[in-house]
């Protein structure tokens, strides 16, 4: 089999993207000398890559495959292949937005108002074709960062900035006046990686066993051994992804009842499990739901 080249995205999102890997079933070991970690799967090979960059090395066939946030793919205009979006309740892997921002109380209230003006942003290409789309003649100056200050220093009239939910911006004396995209991270693909039968059979291997790290992110498995006359008393108040499993036990008069729940309804729902004749209750972490 021919090695499938993956990309690590090298900054906020590395620890989190080696975390998610490992749920999924591969251990990556990196050093601080070097860009290539090692994974214990012969056939993949890993570099790490600025998530700014990772969509250019993706489409250029340097990598098969790479994770990145959809704001860089959009960014750098790359001709590549989402195949799965990945969102989770982790600070990294948390949707953000690509916002329009000025200084409260600025005469400026739309993107329209700013025929003529500057802009300062780390996204300097999607930023120029919004405006161009619109029809609207703008200044666009790249940010190498602390965006936020540069309009209190007269150095540009608006920003395009990314937030979760603002509250930076409010707090630099900034208000938004338009939402440009929604981001988040995502496993795209090289074209013609994915055409190749051998590379993206692996390709949809990671992905499936990445999706499934993520359903299981906040979900348990609970077990417990029930009186057979109270099955429907346990069985009713147990929410479930599927209708629970029953299993015979040796004594007929008993049953082995599990299920997958919210790690955060497990605390509430052991003393109703209790008082309905519910013994023996194990609660087990999940790895992967498929």
């Amino acid at each position: 089999m021919s090695v499938l080249k993956f990309g690590i995205p090298k900054g906020s999102l590395e620890d989190s993207t080696i975390e998610l890997l490992r749920k999924s079933g591969w251990r990556i070991t990196k050093s601080s000398r070097s860009y290539f970690p090692y994974i214990d799967d012969p056939d993949i090979t890993c570099s790490l890559v600025r998530a700014q960059e990772m969509s250019r090395y993706v489409e250029l066939g340097a990598l098969d495959c790479g994770i990145t946030g959809k704001d860089w793919t959009e960014e750098n205009h790359s001709d590549v292949e989402a195949v799965c979006d990945l969102v989770y309740s982790k600070a990294s892997f948390r949707p953000t937005r690509w916002v329009l921002a000025v200084p409260a109380g600025s005469p400026i209230k739309s993107p329209e108002d700013l025929e003529g003006k500057r802009i300062s942003t780390e996204l300097t290409g999607f930023t120029a074709r919004y405006f161009a789309d619109k029809g609207i003649k703008v200044d666009v100056e790249f940010s190498w960062g602390a965006t936020e200050a540069k309009i209190s220093q007269g150095l540009c009239d608006a920003i395009v900035e990314v937030t979760e939910t603002g509250s930076t911006l409010r707090a630099n004396g900034l208000v938004i006046i338009a939402d440009l995209m929604e981001s988040n991270p995502q496993l795209i693909a090289n074209r013609d990686a994915m055409a190749d039968p051998v590379r993206s059979a692996k390709i949809e291997q990671i992905s499936t066993l990445l999706k499934a790290a993520l359903a299981a992110e906040g979900v348990v498995g609970l077990k417990m051994n029930v009186p057979r006359a109270q099955l429907e008393a346990v069985t009713s108040a147990l929410p479930s992804v599927t209708a629970p499993t029953v299993a015979d036990l040796l004594e007929a008069d008993w049953v082995s009842v599990e299920t997958i729940i919210s790690e955060k309804a497990v605390r509430d729902l052991v003393p109703v499990l209790l008082k309905a004749g519910a013994v023996g209750i194990v609660e087990y972490p999940l790895n992967k739901l498929i």
